[in-house]
């Protein structure tokens, strides 16, 4: 019996590395991960790119998010990898993906890949709430927020077992702001391969701690740095 080979032998090894830089804002921050990857699935196929599949025997297409970001969260820092067959000017594809992309998902840049997804350490994040307190309620109640000894919140194990995680020590607040309506805090919280801490769990840990409902939030995404505090583009 002759040995089983790829699918994908007899196709070109040759690839050539491509970063996107993009935003996901309106009502495209509703779009979860999973389908996230199949939208730009299907803009690489519209805009007639040829992507570049990996090998083996279940080919597929080479794209990569080193970050999740939050659902409901804007950005305009987002990253995406991926491998084209053909060297074609960075220019270009960013001209030939932006006219296929839906709403709220738009290429800012198109690059050759500088850094390394593990050099990825920190995101800075403003989260602005309104919530059934004033402004300068709110603004008190952060503060005591953010000076007690621990902040625990639960966490699933691998295992599925439960351990409370204190992430007071992963929290760097950066500035905050009593506005008109609403409280406004700058936030830098660790992302990558060793912790990730999502803003909205912070933001749902403050306010459940001290009884605030929330009538409206809005957070975005706006910087994703590495370890020596430089941006990671």
């Amino acid at each position: 019996m002759a040995n089983a080979e790829p699918k994908n032998v007899n196709l070109r090894l040759e690839r050539f590395e491509y970063r996107a830089v993009f935003s996901k804002t309106g009502r495209a921050k509703y779009i979860s991960h999973l389908d996230l990857m199949r939208a730009f699935q299907r803009v690489f196929k519209r805009a007639h790119l040829p992507i570049w599949h990996t090998q083996g025997f279940n080919p597929h297409v080479y794209i990569m998010f080193p970050l999740a970001l939050p659902l409901g969260t804007d950005s305009r820092v987002e990253i995406m990898d991926f491998a084209l067959t053909e060297d074609i000017p960075y220019g270009e594809v960013l001209e030939r993906m932006n006219a296929q992309t839906p709403v709220g998902l738009e290429i800012v840049s198109v690059s050759k890949p500088e850094h390394k997804h593990t050099d990825i350490t920190a995101a800075e994040y403003v989260a602005r709430l309104k919530t059934d307190k004033s402004v300068h309620e709110v603004a008190e109640l952060f503060g005591k927020f953010m000076a007690l000894d621990k902040i625990e919140i639960e966490k699933r194990t691998k295992k599925k077992t439960i351990n409370l995680v204190d992430i007071k020590p992963h929290i760097t607040v950066l500035d905050s702001k009593e506005l008109e309506d609403s409280f406004e805090v700058t936030l830098r919280l660790p992302c990558g391969s060793s912790f990730n801490l999502n803003v909205n769990v912070v933001i749902d840990t403050f306010c459940e701690r001290y009884g605030i409902e929330i009538s409206e939030i809005y957070t975005e995404r706006t910087k994703i740095l590495m370890a020596n505090g430089e941006n990671f583009i």
